[in-house]
């Protein structure tokens, strides 16, 4: 007798649809086949896709910016999740610059994530280091949290790390077995004036990402290093890095972009509600958008950058004035299947497990992994309206979309079934690279 079985799906796995059923033991897949077993829950998947659990690797929930905090907590932020099939997200701890700052980080951040329904980890940030690189990233990998999030920008927070550092962050990526995260941004090419909302983009123009990431592939190249590259707003950038790194792409540069920048331009900042899509980097032209798209093989993964506010916190005639960051993760990889089909699913489960150091156990359902599962419908179309995110407004609301989560399962539980909430207990998970 089996726990769970799933049946009549086109499992997807390792690549490929297969016509099957899929059984579940203990919370870890047990067989994929075309026989029937007795099982204590049986759920007929209709011939619908039954996917990987999907994991973001990018989200903000509870995030403190100034006088403004995040309205996602990490219960509501992961049951919006999980109505968008993400049954594994990477929130960051707070900016730390010693090893001393990281362990509080994670103390405070385990404390306030057992609210989650589905599992969770983080990624250590770093901002102006004290400890040197080598002993942050060995004690990054001994706590089993091997990604360390560092800032080229942001100078005038004390969050920037400089170049000298991130040469040596880079340079022992590799020999500890860790890998850097980068938000990339030329810090000089900035204005951090008060600049009105219908100027956001220009002023953190697309030449300070582009320069900054062609800057860190370069060292990464020379030191053979580990650099994953987070939120990349442009298609120019990603057009520059297939044209000077395609050797290294999916190697030891990984590119990392979000729904917003294939849906949005930067001239909805003209319009009355603008400061709604207030985030950094900004959304480019649609001349990059476009590249943006034309490019999504060299994309590694699909995170989200998670981070809504209130209308009321955004409503400010200037960006210093306004909190940055939207909500998307309900939404993630419906938008992004509306635009790509089946070709982004390793995107949001295989690509980013392995990668973040979660793969087998996530992104993939081959026996033995965990038994996270999305039953998704993709002819089902349908108007984005309601969403489950605390947030007051839903920036992708009126978008008509195809295809739409139906059940999410999280280590052989449902948490949605049939497009209601059921309930779950998220765990913390440790990685390795």
């Amino acid at each position: 007798m089996k726990d769970l079985g799933i049946l009549n799906g086109r499992v997807y796995l390792e690549g490929e649809f297969i016509e099957a059923n899929v059984y579940v033991e203990k919370g870890v897949v047990v067989d994929i086949t075309t026989n029937f077993y007795d099982s204590r829950v049986m759920y007929d998947a209709g011939e619908k896709w039954v996917l990987p659990g999907f994991i973001d690797p990018h989200v903000h929930f509870e995030l403190t910016v100034g006088p403004f905090t995040s309205v996602d907590d990490f219960r509501s932020g992961s049951i919006s999740a999980s109505f968008g099939g993400v049954t594994t997200f990477i929130d960051f701890l707070d900016p730390a610059s010693s090893i001393e700052g990281i362990e509080r980080a994670l103390k405070i951040r385990l404390e306030k994530a057992k609210k989650s329904v589905v599992d969770y980890s983080f990624h250590i940030t770093i901002a102006n280091p004290e400890d040197n690189p080598e002993k942050i990233a060995r004690f990054a990998r001994e706590l089993e949290l091997p990604t360390i999030k560092i800032f080229t920008t942001y100078s005038s927070t004390k969050r920037r790390t400089y170049d000298h550092q991130i040469v040596r962050f880079l340079k022992v990526s590799k020999e500890e077995s860790v890998m850097i995260l980068a938000h990339a941004e030329n810090d000089e090419m900035i204005n951090e004036d008060e600049i009105p909302v219908e100027r956001h983009e220009e002023s953190r123009p697309t030449i300070a990402e582009l320069s900054e990431v062609v800057k860190l592939a370069e060292i990464t190249k020379f030191l053979d290093g580990k650099l994953y590259v987070v939120h990349v707003s442009s298609g120019l950038t990603v057009e520059e890095i297939k044209r000077g790194f395609h050797d290294i792409v999916g190697e030891g540069l990984f590119l990392e972009s979000c729904p917003q920048y294939f849906y949005f331009t930067k001239d909805i900042y003209k319009k009355e509600k603008g400061y709604l899509y207030t985030l950094t980097p900004p959304l480019r032209s649609d001349v990059e958008r476009k590249k943006l798209m034309d490019n999504i093989d060299v994309i590694s993964t699909i995170g989200t950058d998670h981070c809504p506010f209130n209308k009321e916190d955004k409503l400010g005639r200037f960006t210093k004035e306004i909190p940055m960051g939207i909500g998307s993760i309900e939404f993630s990889f419906v938008l992004m299947h509306t635009l790509f089909g089946d070709s982004v699913i390793d995107k949001f489960t295989k690509n980013v497990a392995k990668i973040h150091g979660l793969y087998p156990k996530k992104g993939t359902l081959l026996p033995g992994s965990d038994a996270d599962m999305v039953i998704f419908d993709p002819e089902a179309r349908w108007r984005i309206g309601e969403h489950h995110s605390r947030s007051n407004y839903n920036p992708y609301e009126g978008l008509e979309v195809r295809g739409k989560i139906i059940s999410t399962i999280s280590r052989g539980n449902f948490i949605v079934k049939d497009g209601i909430f059921i309930g779950g207990e998220g765990r913390f998970l440790k990685r390795r690279l």
